[in-house]
């Protein structure tokens, strides 16, 4: 057997029944019974508070022509306290769109575990950045996510004058590719290009996946030193640094299992 071959046979291995077992185990516990009774309802008032969003953020959108050419032309008439009420009505649609964003295009509205919602889109975040089948472009869109979220969550803070909002999910989407950091870094240096997405929900490969993003809710949910300290960063980067450490935490256990039974294997 090529050592090609046994490395993607560990790749596709690590997790057996016994491992699927545990995984569900952990997200019961963190979940609770409780809230997994009351998965049904909040999803369905979740996905309506989504589409209200999606519906508020286009009407205002559809709006911002017509209010912008209003603050020009009220500006000139003597009536300046119009001029004032137009100019709000423009920044609250700003803010708008801000927390469409920063709350995960909506998903971080969804009462039941917001975080793992925006985890969920973060893996779609991940695909696209792949099907790009480029190197550079899935660095840079990876660390220039990060700067986005910093940004815009550090907005929506002030927006919502709260620190670290739940609903904020934008740090979880971003984070999600750093997640696979180590996986991808290892098949890229093996076959001299990035995997396809489609890679990480083959029948051999799904079941890791599944592990990733498990150990990486895991991680943000519990948050171990230094996850939690991070949180104390200014601005955004308290809402985003915790969630890439978390990730980091994710690779060191990707790694170590993985050595762990190339170890065992020989």
């Amino acid at each position: 057997m090529g050592a090609d071959t046994f490395s993607n046979m560990m790749f596709a291995n690590w997790f057996g029944g016994w491992e699927i077992v545990l995984i569900l185990a952990v997200i019961l516990i963190l979940l609770g019974t409780k809230k997994l009774s009351d998965m049904g309802k909040g999803f369905n008032q979740g996905f309506n508070e989504l589409l209200k969003a999606t519906r508020d953020v286009a009407d205002e959108l559809g709006d911002k022509e017509q209010r912008v050419t209003g603050v020009v032309y009220e500006a000139i008439t003597p009536d300046s306290r119009t001029a004032d009420f137009t100019f709000r009505t423009q920044t609250e649609n700003d803010s708008s769109v801000i927390l469409f964003i920063a709350q995960g295009f909506g998903v971080g509205r969804i009462p039941f575990a917001p975080g793992t919602f925006g985890s969920l889109v973060g893996l779609l975040w991940f695909l696209a950045l792949l099907s790009t089948g480029n190197v550079l472009l899935f660095l840079t869109g990876s660390i220039a996510g990060v700067a986005v979220s910093v940004w815009l969550c550090d907005k929506a803070e002030s927006i919502l004058r709260q620190r670290d909002p739940r609903s904020v999910v934008l740090d979880e989407i971003v984070a999600v590719p750093f997640c696979f950091a180590s996986w991808v870094a290892v098949l890229f240096f093996k076959n001299g290009h990035l995997p396809a997405p489609e890679y990480f929900f083959s029948s051999d490969t799904w079941l890791l996946t599944a592990g990733v993003f498990a150990a990486f809710r895991f991680f943000d949910v519990l948050k171990p030193w230094p996850v939690r300290q991070s949180q104390s960063l200014p601005g955004g980067w308290g809402v985003t640094m915790d969630d890439l450490l978390a990730a980091a935490n994710v690779n060191v256990t990707v790694l170590l299992v993985y050595c762990a039974k190339m170890s065992f294997a020989l």
